[in-house]
């Protein structure tokens, strides 16, 4: 009820985030988040998602970056409830100059909540621990030079196709930049479980006698 209440979710909104199961992955056991996340924005791990459920984005079991990013992109209002009502759309392949060397980031955000800048690096393949020094060179730079003085240091997300979840807890243990590492799933829950999960959102809601 918090998640619903804080993204002030409709009613096809909420049935939505009850189908995809929404509720585990805000409540549930989270691994993805490093130490300097978790220090820089408390308040923000319990609502963030560490798995995102895709499935509106109808991708095949083999995919390429460019074809995860296009299909974002044109299911972008169904990505952004997915992720939270939070998040607003800055742009795509957002243009950093460093020195003499141009790089970009796949998708960049800002989060009203947060008053900061979200950038987003898209995997397709298993999460490597290399994957981090990208995203934080990324984030020294938005910081730098792209950052607002009224707005708080860039987070910075890493969506994988797949994560392991040791790896992902030694890479983030000692990592102080404010980041996180999200797996995305596109299969449709099981039926049976979204049955389960759909009782006992019937029976937390049920006044207790």
């Amino acid at each position: 009820m918090l998640y619903s209440y804080k993204e002030r979710l409709n009613k096809r909104e909420l049935i939505r985030c009850i189908r995809n199961g929404a509720y585990t992955s805000v409540l549930g056991e989270k691994h993805g988040f490093s130490k300097g996340l978790k220090e820089a924005y408390p308040q923000a791990v319990p609502m963030l998602k560490d798995t995102l459920q895709v499935g509106f984005l109808e991708l095949p079991k083999k995919h390429s970056e460019k074809r995860l990013q296009n299909s974002i992109l044109d299911n972008m209002k169904d990505f952004v409830l997915e992720l939270g009502k939070d998040f607003l759309f800055v742009d795509k392949e957002y243009a950093l100059q460093v020195g003499n060397s141009s790089f970009k980031i796949d998708l960049l955000f800002f989060h009203r909540g947060l008053q900061c800048l979200v950038a987003i690096e898209l995997k397709t393949g298993k999460f490597k621990p290399e994957y981090m020094g990208q995203l934080e060179f990324y984030l020294e730079a938005l910081d730098r030079d792209v950052r607002h003085s009224n707005e708080n240091p860039s987070i910075g997300i890493l969506l994988c196709q797949e994560t392991d979840r040791s790896i992902v807890e030694y890479a983030m243990s000692r990592s102080l930049s404010p980041t996180m590492i999200a797996k995305y799933e596109s299969q449709l829950i099981p039926k049976e479980v979204l049955q389960r999960s759909l009782e006992e959102f019937t029976q937390f809601l049920t006044p207790k006698k």
